[in-house]
């Protein structure tokens, strides 16, 4: 498994204890259909994106307050050169309280820049992750169309 992929992060005044609530909260943050469990180690949820993309994970480490882990069971990119690009690959949040409130450290570790899908993955990410996480996180309000939509 690769240690290198796509990375970003944002502050918010939150704790984190709310910070981990929306994170765990998949749902509340992610466009598209959402089913499963994402609250604790070895829940699996699957997500679906019109035929473009599905994708299940494996909640893998769970550290309320501090981190939470996924690996991508399965895979289906419709628009990726290997729509199995993901399969493999681990998702990670780390939960860090700072002076301002809480940092949130994202990695999307094995989603590499030579991967046919990183333009349009890493662009869904920034969208979720500095869009979606943060409005919830930030305002409790879910998140909005995405662009591509």
């Amino acid at each position: 498994m690769a240690t290198e992929g796509f990375t970003t992060s944002f502050l918010v005044e939150q704790d984190a204890d709310a910070v981990f609530q929306a994170i765990t909260n998949v749902p509340g943050w992610w466009t598209g259909e959402v089913n499963g469990r994402s609250a604790a180690v070895g829940d699996e949820f699957t997500y679906r994106y019109q035929d473009l993309h599905y994708s299940k994970q494996q909640l893998t480490e769970v550290v309320p307050g501090t981190r939470v882990a996924w690996r991508v069971q399965d895979a289906r990119l419709t628009f990726a050169a290997d729509p199995a690009e993901w399969v493999g690959t681990d998702i990670t949040f780390d939960i860090v309280p700072v002076d301002q409130g809480t940092e949130v450290r994202f990695a999307h570790r094995g989603l590499v820049s030579d991967l046919s899908c990183y333009d349009n993955c890493s662009s869904g990410w920034d969208f979720f992750i500095n869009g979606s996480l943060r409005r919830l996180i930030a305002t409790g309000a879910g998140p909005t169309t995405p662009p591509w939509a």
